[in-house]
């Protein structure tokens, strides 16, 4: 699929220049910065990342149960009230 992404000159020399310096090519260089952009989000980037990300989802549970809270609340249900520090 193609999709038009427009840059300013001075960017886009960067670029070229940049490819030039990898010996890659332009679209090398575009497919690894959208898929530094998806794993940066947690985006799965193909079948097997996402596999992964689904396992781990659902392991994580077992390993990490809901903690409690140990806070009581106040008895006539209002909300535990905060102690004043004392002012010098």
């Amino acid at each position: 699929m193609r999709k038009l992404i427009a840059f300013d000159d001075d960017t886009f020399d960067k670029l070229k220049q940049l490819a030039r310096d990898r010996m890659a090519t332009f679209q090398e260089l575009a497919d690894e910065a959208f898929a530094d952009l998806l794993k940066k989000h947690g985006i799965p980037i193909d079948l097997k990342d996402a596999l992964r990300k689904s396992a781990r989802l659902a392991a994580e549970p077992a390993r990490n149960p809901a903690r409690k809270s140990t806070k009581k609340p106040a008895e006539n249900g209002a909300p535990p009230r905060r102690s004043r520090e004392a002012k010098t």
